[in-house]
């Protein structure tokens, strides 16, 4: 197994896991209030965002820390935290869907 194919399972599991347990936490509120408390605590800004279904999904991290936040906020404008973690980075180009450049 090479190590970036160890490191991809690593954080793979690490999502599943954190998912599981910011949704048994239920984690959510105002969208304003909650990019606030990532941004206080954690220093995290959104770094990527996306549609999902009826909701908006939003990446938020930390360069210096490294933490990440995965958010989804309805159109009711609630937040909610659907995973977080350690070690964030940047992609710095963008790859195909087998890992390579572009």
């Amino acid at each position: 197994m090479t190590r970036t194919t160890l490191a991809l399972s690593l954080g793979f599991g690490g999502v599943i896991l954190a998912t599981q347990m910011v949704q048994a936490q239920a984690q959510c509120g105002p969208r304003e209030a909650m990019v606030a408390q990532l941004a206080e605590r954690y220093g995290e800004t959104q770094q990527a965002l996306g549609l999902a279904s009826a909701a908006v999904m939003e990446l938020f991290a930390s360069a210096e820390t490294g933490t990440w936040t995965l958010t989804l906020t309805s159109p009711d404008g609630t937040m909610c935290l659907m995973a977080a973690g350690q070690a964030f980075q940047a992609s710095d180009a963008p790859k195909s869907a087998k890992g390579d450049p572009v």
